[in-house]
């Protein structure tokens, strides 16, 4: 397994925004993940970046460390965001790699805290994340917001 930061290797930009659009974007948010990632390879900025998880030349995952995920919480930052892990490939931690490099990432930032939102109980808190309360998306859902406390990691 290889994890691929789209930011340090930009050849991988168009595999890495088709990827990601098939796993997250509607039909009306498409250019969202587009050009987003079209911006990640010439920003100075440590943020945005946008992970691939390969397997030899094929991508089984992805994830991407952003400023916001769309959340009423725009006080915390930076947020893990799109993780994803193919179905048959999963049950073999591969989303911690991913997890792992968006912390080792972060930290290296600068920043102390890690975040995340999902509706998934359980899942994130084998991996150093624990439950801070809920936050609002624009689309008048919520969901619960995690965050993960950096400085007492080892890399």
């Amino acid at each position: 397994m290889k994890i691929i930061s789209v930011k340090e290797s930009p050849e991988y930009k168009d595999r890495a925004i088709k990827y990601f659009q098939s796993k997250w974007a509607s039909k009306e948010s498409l250019m969202v993940y587009e050009d987003c990632i079209n911006h990640c390879t010439t920003t100075m900025n440590p943020l945005p970046k946008w992970y691939l998880l390969m397997d030899e030349d094929e991508i089984i995952g992805c994830a991407g460390l952003i400023t916001n995920d769309f959340i009423s919480r725009m006080d915390l930052y930076p947020w893990i965001c799109a993780l994803y892990i193919e179905e048959a490939h999963r049950g073999k931690s591969y989303g911690a790699l991913l997890l792992e490099k968006a912390k080792e990432d972060a930290r290296h930032g600068g920043f102390s805290n890690l975040y995340l939102c999902t509706g998934h109980i359980g899942y994130y808190e084998k991996y150093g994340f624990h439950y801070i309360g809920e936050g609002y998306h624009p689309w008048g859902e919520s969901s619960r917001i995690y965050e993960a406390r950096l400085e007492f990691l080892l890399l």
